[in-house]
């Protein structure tokens, strides 16, 4: 069995100075910090880019993860800085024309050229001397996974001074929640197969994007969620520090899409995290830095269960064998990126995790004759 790799813990000096004031809760005593260590949506001065007025759906995991991450982009650059805008619900929830809730230098694009723009936006800045003006570009998973994977790639390949923020909501909810190449498997949406032996989105598809953004060497490239403002915050800022290009892929609950409640939104990105299922961590020119550790192993059914997405995974006859997939997916990422000290597992999780096949969503299987499958269970046969 293969050890989990050993992997540095995310340093966030603003998280490490400030002290949990209830045991077990994530609940900390802003009040009690020091400013300098006070996150920069707990100051009444702040710089609302998106401010109110937008027509996001209540629990809107992608409002609150542009509004974060924009806030603090553009406080690191002083107000410098514009922000260019994919299509898609962001863009339809912020803008209905004439009306508008950005505060900031605003331009939406296509679905699938916002890369492009924006690389054309810092490149006309630059040739008026304007290089002090920082820009932004921002879509969801559709518009930065599939219809603009182009577009971004020839924008990391040139190394364009851009910070391409992805919130991903996990499928194309403006338009009726379609799938896109982000959704997980199993996961059913309005273009998924909806009933059969296998319903929901199949095991063999989709993509990994941030370690797709690696894979062009472009100076940083990082993975959040809206459940760790602190670690959000703490990205945006480091990104904004670095020229060239660096993208950084939000994980944004989506209530509508997801089938879960509004008031769920942070509970389900903080399983999502503790689940292994989105790891969390910071590459820098195409190697991984630093990780957020789990402290709370918890198991996939708990970030499942809540979304109705999933509700025929618990179902099905199979239903054990596709939950045994999906923990197999987690157990994959925290080997892989070694989300946990294995000092501090218990023996059985332990097991379960070194044991986690390399193949867990079946792509390398589905090129074999035949389509195999490989077992996940770790159960013996029996007659």
């Amino acid at each position: 069995m293969t050890e989990i790799t050993q992997s540095t813990q995310t340093e966030i000096p603003a998280r490490e100075q400030v002290k949990f004031y209830q045991v077990g809760s994530f609940a900390v005593g802003n009040r009690l910090a020091d400013l300098q260590w006070r996150s920069l949506q707990s100051d009444p001065n702040r710089k609302n880019s998106l401010t109110s007025g937008h027509r996001a759906c209540q629990g809107c995991g992608e409002a609150l993860g542009a509004r974060y991450a924009i806030d603090t982009a553009t406080t690191a650059a002083k107000g410098k800085m514009v922000a260019i805008n994919a299509t898609g619900c962001l863009e339809v929830f912020s803008t209905p024309y004439p009306e508008t809730a950005w505060t900031i230098p605003w331009m939406h694009s296509l679905f699938g050229n916002a890369a492009a723009v924006a690389a054309g936006a810092a490149a006309g800045l630059k040739a008026m001397g304007k290089d002090d003006i920082r820009v932004v570009a921002q879509g969801g998973d559709g518009g930065t996974v599939d219809i603009g994977m182009a577009c971004l790639s020839g924008m990391f390949e040139r190394n364009d001074d851009v910070l391409f923020i992805c919130y991903d909501n996990e499928a194309y909810m403006n338009t009726g929640v379609q799938r896109s190449g982000a959704t997980p498997a199993a996961a059913r949406t309005a273009t998924t197969q909806p009933v059969g032996e296998h319903p929901g989105n199949v095991f063999t598809q989709g993509k990994d994007m941030p370690r797709i953004a690696m894979a062009h060497e472009i100076p940083y490239v990082a993975t959040a969620t809206v459940a760790d403002l602190r670690d959000l915050e703490y990205k945006v800022q480091k990104a904004m520090t670095y020229r060239g290009a660096r993208y950084l892929h939000v994980l944004v609950p989506c209530p509508l899409g997801w089938g879960s409640n509004s008031n769920l939104t942070v509970t389900l990105a903080r399983l999502a995290i503790q689940t292994g299922l989105f790891p969390v961590y910071e590459a820098e020119n195409g190697e991984i830095t630093s990780v957020t550790k789990i402290r709370r192993p918890a198991p996939v059914e708990a970030y499942l269960k809540p979304q109705r997405r999933f509700a025929h995974v618990f179902k099905g006859p199979d239903s054990r064998e596709v939950l045994a997939r999906i923990q197999a997916i987690a157990d994959r990422n925290i080997k892989r990126y070694g989300l946990i000290e294995m000092d501090s597992l218990d023996e059985d999780v332990r097991e379960r995790i070194l044991s986690a096949p390399d193949d867990p969503a079946g792509r390398f299987a589905a090129a074999l004759p035949g389509r195999q499958v490989m077992d996940v269970s770790n159960e013996p046969e029996t007659d």
